[in-house]
């Protein structure tokens, strides 16, 4: 029968289609307990010398720190995970020319902490409230690892489905929203346009987890890769990992050094001189166009987003006139 020899459905249209749906999906058993638990370790001697957090959003009764990349070995793991990075290139890749890392931050709910303010971790960047919502316009990745597991008692994550298509409602009713409990080596992944919070830790024992985060390459990132991660830190990493973490240019021309892909500050070639422009295609070709006279300057039309190019340039390379 038909239905017995079509395809499952694989983990990462699965994922997508929630997070299209509800803005939120969670990804049971996708790393081993082990790797979750090797890395708890390495965490736990800086939760002890971690003091709470100030402020009301974070919660007085929380610890947090940043930088995992060079607090584990294990982080990367998590990081450059391979689902979670096409799940991101997938939601993010179409509004930037690289997704870059925006946070990766341990977390701690102590006994008795109470739940946080419901929020949409995009409303950081005021851009994003600029954006008609119609267009779909995703400016963040959020991926919440529990390192012990998550329950309704210890304050799993709530998260409010459908509330990415909501963005004019500040608040949705307490009741409406889910309660994310998982095991170690399940994610739950929600996008920055999700209502979600913190809950509250009912129990006796603090609850555990790490939020890594991935936003347009373009956006000034939560959390400074350069400051969390300095050159002689970065070196260490492989390539692809320090390209996430802020060593590559976002075209065109974002985030250079000394006029060129901060890269050189890892290879040995700081003293190379000269600024080198990093373009994207489209500009390129633009440029060539124009200093080539195939644009006419009174025929160019007003941006909208979209290379004029198009408007001005015909496919066959001549100057177009209607």
């Amino acid at each position: 029968m038909m239905g017995e020899t079509m395809t499952a459905i694989s983990p990462h249209a699965r994922c997508m289609a929630d997070l299209h749906e509800q803005g939120y999906a969670i990804i049971t058993d996708l790393v081993s307990a082990d790797l979750i638990t090797a890395l708890g370790a390495d965490l736990a001697p800086q939760f002890a010398n971690t003091g709470f957090s100030e402020g009301s959003f974070s919660g007085a009764e929380t610890r947090r720190f940043a930088g995992l990349l060079k607090r584990s070995s294990h982080a990367a793991s998590l990081v450059e995970h391979e689902l979670i990075l096409k799940i991101g290139e997938d939601m993010l890749g179409p509004w930037c020319d690289h997704i870059s890392l925006n946070l990766t931050q341990a977390i701690e709910l102590a006994p008795g902490a109470a739940s946080q303010v419901p929020h949409r971790d995009q409303d950081m960047w005021p851009c994003s409230g600029l954006v008609a919502q119609e267009r779909g316009v995703e400016f963040l990745i959020n991926v919440m690892w529990p390192l012990s597991d998550f329950t309704q008692d210890n304050g799993a994550t709530l998260v409010w489905p459908g509330s990415h298509r909501q963005q004019d409602e500040l608040l949705i009713a307490p009741e409406e929203a889910v309660i994310a409990e998982m095991a170690q080596g399940s994610a739950l992944v929600f996008l920055g346009s999700t209502l979600h919070a913190a809950g509250a830790n009912h129990t006796a024992l603090p609850r555990r987890g790490i939020i890594i985060s991935y936003c347009l390459g373009w956006l000034k990132p939560y959390e400074l890769p350069w400051l969390a991660y300095p050159p002689e830190v970065a070196r260490q990493f492989p390539k692809s990992l320090a390209r996430l973490a802020g060593y590559q240019v976002h075209r065109p021309n974002l985030g250079t050094y000394e006029g060129r892909c901060p890269s050189l500050l890892l290879d040995g070639t700081l003293d190379t001189p000269g600024a080198v422009d990093a373009l994207l295609p489209e500009q390129e070709e633009l440029i060539r166009a124009w200093r080539s006279g195939m644009i006419d300057p009174k025929r160019t039309v007003a941006r909208s987003g979209q290379s004029t190019l198009a408007a001005t340039v015909s496919p066959g390379g001549q100057a177009s006139h209607g």
